[in-house]
């Protein structure tokens, strides 16, 4: 690839191609980058509510469906997009084609469902891109060792893009959603929040991990490990030209491309949670395994943990969980009542957890003192807290959501002016 030649890989999830209107607005889209003398691979997203609907078919027809036939099933909404997008753009005199995970290839392991990429061969398409063709690539699937089509589990199509991104060294990966960036915070609750213009790999993780939806955790995991610069945009806008030489959303990149750290760079919220408190167990070596082996066996995923000792060589543990698995987290601690000797099993999924994120705690101290102040002043009690080195969080009352953000967010200085 020439150095003046800007490669890059566009995606577009659900939304954005929600009909056919929306697919001729993302052919545009692509037609300008291509125009303005960008080698361009796009990655799609099946159009919106279709993957919902084939799931749906599957669990209808069998609850406990084979997994590999689900994967056939539910990649067929990507294929679709991806061939009416290539159909769009030869409609505007682009040539482009579509291109399926199987015919890159994309290689995954064999965990169908929620498989995990293994290798990209990005020759094939490297060499459609230097001859003038656009890609269009039906993401969220790939190939598994068996030569079955596997998918990439829910928002996949983003670690798809990325890691296509990764194997065209491509200069960047603008990820098109519905919204315009990155926001310090969910500006349907803080109408003060300010768009980001950049925000360190493990802010954004941190950020995806603890409830922001603007990006799927493992597509910024791979971004950060193969050091992918990923813009997110919005495709229901038109920003500047390229050539203008300037980039409308927020850019996901190394913490060296970002002069001055902030304090705090956002705050996130995730209602997913749900917390439970084994209560009265004795205190002796081997409890925690005792309690977190069975939950771990049945796949429930732990959190944030809090054990509290008493004088009469008894403890209580508290945790959290997501809230899905809350019915089968109970059903795994009933059944080895007798092995942990617990006396009481308390459960509340009426919390949230909130979390400030920010690289720029490792050189500011105060960040957790200035949340448990400005909770405290309005009153809001913290159940549980912890605490990473860019990361602090804190699980409320779900009733307290709305208050807690916006609180925090004025008293961080994140409020826009």
């Amino acid at each position: 690839m020439s150095p003046t030649v800007p490669r890059i890989v566009m995606k577009f999830g659900g939304t954005s191609v929600a009909d056919l209107d929306r697919i001729r607005a993302v052919a545009e889209k692509v037609r300008k980058q291509v125009e303005a003398g960008c080698e361009v691979a796009v990655v799609v997203s099946a159009m919106s509510g279709v993957t919902n609907r084939l799931v749906g078919y599957c669990r209808d027809l069998s609850p406990q469906h084979d997994e590999r036939e689900y994967d056939t099933v539910v990649a067929t909404g990507e294929q679709v997009t991806s061939g009416l997008l290539a159909i769009a753009l030869q409609k505007l005199g682009i040539n482009a084609r579509s291109w399926l995970g199987w015919q890159i290839p994309l290689r995954t392991d064999d965990a169908h469902g929620k498989a995990r990429i293994v290798s990209i061969d990005g020759a094939n398409l490297i060499d459609s891109m230097q001859a003038g063709q656009v890609p269009v690539v039906a993401g969220f699937q790939g190939i598994g060792p068996d030569g079955r089509i596997t998918t990439l589990g829910r928002g996949g199509s983003d670690t798809s893009a990325v890691a296509l991104a990764a194997a065209l060294k491509a200069d960047r990966c603008d990820i098109y959603t519905d919204v315009d960036g990155i926001y310090t915070t969910d500006p349907r609750i803080v109408t003060k929040a300010r768009k980001l213009d950049k925000i360190t790999y493990e802010e954004m993780l941190e950020l995806a991990s603890v409830g922001a939806k603007v990006l799927q955790t493992r597509s910024v995991e791979l971004a950060m490990k193969e050091r992918v610069r990923v813009q997110v945009l919005s495709s229901f806008t038109d920003g500047p030209a390229p050539s203008e030489g300037h980039l409308p959303g927020s850019l996901v990149v190394d913490e060296d491309e970002i002069v001055e750290q902030e304090q705090v760079a956002g705050i996130a919220y995730s209602r997913d949670e749900a917390k439970i408190s084994v209560r009265q167990l004795p205190d002796r070596p081997g409890i925690a395994a005792a309690v977190f082996g069975p939950l771990a066996d049945a796949n429930v995923n732990v959190d944030m943990i809090v054990q509290s000792t008493g004088d009469d060589g008894m403890t209580n543990m508290t945790f959290t969980i997501g809230k899905t698995d809350l019915a089968r987290a109970i059903s795994v601690l009933e059944s080895h009542r007798d092995a942990i000797q617990f006396t009481e099993l308390q459960t509340d999924d009426g919390v949230v957890k909130i979390s400030v994120v920010g690289v720029g705690m490792r050189s500011h101290a105060g960040v957790a003192s200035t949340m448990f102040r400005t909770l405290a002043e309005r009153n809001i009690n913290v159940q549980v807290i912890s605490t990473s080195e860019i990361k602090v969080s804190v699980l409320i009352a779900a009733e307290y959501t709305e208050l807690a953000v916006r609180a925090l967010h004025t008293a961080y200085g994140l409020d826009a002016a």
